[in-house]
Parts: C-alpha cells; structure tokens; sequence
C-alpha cells in the first residue's frame, strides 16, 4: 500500500464544473440592450415610421435584463408598435428581419399573449400567422425553450 493513502490533494479538483447538467447563472448582458428607446419609438410612430419605430423596439429589447419594469415597458412599446401596423404591412415587416429577429418578435407576441389588452390578441395572432410562416415550427420551439425572456 501506499503511504500517501490519507493525502488530501486530489481534493483541490473542482470534478462539478465538469458535470454537464450543472446550470450556472449567465452574466448579465446589460451593454447588450440600448437604453429605453420608448420616446425614440414614439416619436417614429407619430412620423408614420412605423418599420423604422418596429426595428427600433426589437433593437432595444432588454433580453437579459431582470428588471421587471423594464420588461414590462419593453413589451408595452412593442405592443404599441405592433397595433399601429396595417394588416398589409405586417407581412413586409416579418420579412425584413433575421431569424434571431424573428425568434425575439415571437417571444413579445407570446409574452403578449399572457396579458392581453383589448382587440391585442386579434393583432398578435395576425402577427404570430406572419412570424410562423418566415420562421418556421423552429422558432417557436426555441422561444419556449429559452432561458432568456423578455
């Protein structure tokens, strides 16, 4: 036998970071999201810029953020945004975005879903019939299985 049988080096591993299903709390990504561009929206919507005001809320979406007001916020700008489009340019609206756009526009639509306000539904399920025939069943599946909302 060996004589260093009582030695505690081999302690020293961490063998847990090597564990797949251990979850570790991400960073805060809170350079990634503009500030509140709510006023910036606002302004775009009265001009009649309602792509340019869209663009600009998906741009600043607090995607990482835990602060609930500012969620909160977000998701009532977008809800303005969204309401202010005709139903003829929504189409072009879902086209103009990437598939990460397109996944985060599903997730404020969903996040819509949970508290509706009056006629909101009627327009998020036009959006969300647009938002499913660019980005496919794929993106739905990976706004309900993200660990990021918004």
């Amino acid at each position: 036998m060996a004589r260093s049988t009582l030695s505690s080096r081999f302690r020293r591993l961490d063998i847990d970071q090597y564990d797949e299903n251990r979850f570790v709390e991400e960073p805060e990504e809170a350079a990634a999201a503009e500030p509140d561009a709510g006023p910036e929206v606002e302004a775009l919507l009265r001009q009649g810029e309602a792509l340019r005001a869209f663009h600009a809320a998906l741009r600043s979406s607090p995607l990482g953020a835990r602060g609930a007001a500012a969620k909160e916020q977000a998701q009532g700008t977008m809800l303005k945004v969204l309401t202010s489009f005709k139903s003829s340019e929504i189409e072009q609206a879902v086209n103009s975005l990437d598939r990460n756009g397109v996944d985060l526009l599903m997730k404020y639509i969903y996040k819509g879903f949970e508290k509706p306000t009056e006629n909101s539904s009627a327009i998020l399920l036009q959006w969300h019939e647009k938002a499913l025939a660019v980005g496919g069943l794929g993106s739905i599946v990976r706004v309900l299985t993200a660990r990021k909302t918004v």
